[in-house]
């Protein structure tokens, strides 16, 4: 599809992002790719995501996640920077910020004071709990929010010490849930012309997800025996559910109905498994968990992970290899489907970078330009979108 401007359903908004490391930025990216003119602005010394890439391939996150926006430095905490950003405010659509609750108060340059300039400025902030209730000023990372929103407590095996989340879900989850309510925000002001502000808590994005886990502690009148199930349901609920041994590898494996069950018993050539009224049900296999994995490990070990894949998907069950990171990025759906595109940085050379998830029928797929350097934009953006002189620049990027 060509990219032309029609074509991209949210051409013509313009994003002030002050938002830093995953929560935030994701949201913007997600916002540039639909569209939007994003301008990243970051204090004279860089945000901390990219102040991480002197550390290994640590840069790669941050060129994922900000291709295709502009990026200013403003020292906020000087006069000139607070200016420069209430004139960038006062011709923009939305406002994105992930600092703790009360920082941009403080620095004069909160949403009353914006949103007074701008009456039609969408005024989104994220942050870990939220801008009120008592937690509302403990600090947050992806790592200790995935141990207070109980994520933690049941990531690992049950007779081991909790462990966190490979992925920074807290951050993402926050993320897309900022996106989301960024654009139920525009929707309403296109209809009724009101601007609303935008709170995201980091905690309350990932409750949600808990559900299984949820659920068991629910039904067992608190906390369950052993909360952490490992790679078994976190409900307890489903059986077969679990990552099986092969012969060279690894499969992850869910039967979700009786029939699969069925259909399971066939492959593993024990076809009288199927009615065995041990094995027929879920509640009689999910009360045998341990002895149903052990036949289903015995079979899938004696297999090739490409062998067990092969079967299983030939009968319809749910299954997966589990694959390394190395082969993720390889992915030939993802590239088929657009959804990673390689990307020439001038930094770091060839790299693969997301596509947004989101698909709208007929809409283009934006090629994100790579990420820019540290204040790369600042002089053009500020000359257009600003009346400070060229004097007043270098107090105002912090670079005087």
């Amino acid at each position: 599809m060509n990219e032309t401007a029609a074509e991209f359903p949210m051409q013509g908004l313009r994003v002030i992002d002050l938002s830093q490391i995953y929560n935030g930025p994701y949201a913007t990216y997600l916002l540039a790719l639909a569209g939007a003119e994003v301008i990243k602005v970051e204090p004279p010394s860089g945000e901390p995501l990219r102040k991480r890439a002197v550390v290994g391939g640590a840069g790669l996150p941050f060129a994922m996640l900000n291709g295709e926006k502009r990026a200013i430095t403003l020292d906020l905490k000087s006069e000139e920077g607070k200016q420069a950003l209430k004139e960038l405010v006062a011709d923009a659509d939305i406002l994105v910020e992930n600092f703790a609750p009360g920082t941009m108060d403080r620095l004069g340059v909160g949403a009353e004071v914006l949103q007074a300039i701008n009456p039609r400025l969408i005024y989104a902030a994220s942050s870990g709990y939220g801008g009120d209730g008592p937690y509302a000023k403990y600090p947050a990372m992806d790592l200790t929010m995935q141990a207070m929103s109980g994520a933690m407590h049941v990531t690992g095996f049950p007779d081991r010490p909790p462990v966190k989340c490979g992925p920074a879900i807290a951050d993402f989850f926050a993320g897309i849930h900022l996106y989301g309510g960024i654009a139920t925000a525009l929707y309403e002001r296109e209809r009724t012309g009101i601007a609303r502000r935008v709170d995201v808590s980091m905690q309350d994005a990932t409750y949600a997800s808990l559900s299984s886990n949820l659920g068991l502690a629910w039904e067992k009148g608190g906390e369950p025996e052993f909360a952490r199930t490992a790679n078994r349901h976190g409900g307890l609920a489903e059986c077969p559910y679990n990552v099986y041994p092969t012969s060279d590898g690894h499969i992850a494996m869910i039967c979700a109905r009786d029939e699969h069950w069925g259909w399971l018993a066939t492959l593993m050539g024990k076809p009288e498994l199927g009615d065995d009224p041990r094995y027929a049900s879920l509640k009689e296999r999910v009360a045998r968990m341990d002895e149903v994995d052990g036949i289903v490990g015995e079979w899938t070990s004696t297999l090739t992970t490409d062998d067990v894949f092969d079967k299983l998907m030939g009968a319809r069950i749910a299954c997966a290899p589990v694959r390394t990171l190395q082969e993720v990025m390889e992915d030939e759906n993802m590239f088929a489907r657009g959804s990673l595109l390689h990307v020439d940085h001038p930094k770091y050379g060839k790299i693969v970078v997301q596509q947004s998830p989101l698909r709208l029928a007929g809409a283009a797929l934006k090629t994100p330009e790579p990420s820019e350097e540290l204040g790369d934009s600042t002089h053009d953006i500020l000359t257009r979108l600003t009346s400070l002189s060229e004097d007043q620049f270098a107090k105002a990027s912090g670079k005087s």
